[in-house]
């Protein structure tokens, strides 16, 4: 039995009763789903970072045609592109049918919400833009959570009701 339908979370019930649910993951009961994560995640994050540089340098390509072309209308849309395209990735990915971004599946790593379930588009946007935004203000320390926390999450899992595990050949792998 999955840990919604034992908390009567069926999608007939009201959002209430998701958060009246334990968390579906215990790191003392399920090391195999935190083994390694926090590192996993830094190198998931740069892998990640590589294959946006990547996009963008390809996006910003046409917007130097289409910039030249337009006269130069479009180059000020240029910065919002690289927003747009952050946010669309990791929003897109982590909201899709792996609930990962591409570093996350090649590290082995997957996003849950905190009672089991894949997360949501508009729930992976908000952590994006909660990572983006935590990050910027307190330069990297707001990084030091997951290493006091047993699941390690950041605080942007907490705020946003997720958390980062082993997907399930990795935890195959360690099991």
């Amino acid at each position: 039995m999955s840990p919604q339908s034992q908390y009567g979370m069926n999608g007939d019930d009201d959002l209430s009763d998701a958060f009246k649910a334990p968390p579906a993951y215990d790191p003392d009961a399920q090391p195999e789903y935190f083994a390694g994560v926090m590192w996993r995640r830094v190198f998931a994050f740069i892998i990640d970072a590589v294959v946006i540089a990547i996009l963008w340098l390809l996006g910003s390509g046409l917007f130097l045609i289409f910039g030249i072309l337009s006269l130069g209308l479009l180059l000020p849309l240029w910065g919002a592109f690289l927003i747009m395209l952050v946010l669309g990735y990791e929003s897109f990915t982590l909201g899709g049918p792996y609930s990962s971004t591409f570093g996350m599946r090649m590290m082995g790593l997957e996003m849950r919400t905190w009672y089991g379930e894949r997360p949501a588009i508009l729930q992976a946007a908000a952590h994006s833009l909660l990572f983006y935004f935590s990050v910027t203000l307190t330069t990297f320390f707001i990084l030091l959570v997951p290493i006091f926390d047993g699941r390690r999450r950041c605080a942007h899992d907490f705020i946003c009701g997720t958390v980062v595990i082993n997907n399930p050949d990795r935890r195959a792998d360690l099991g």
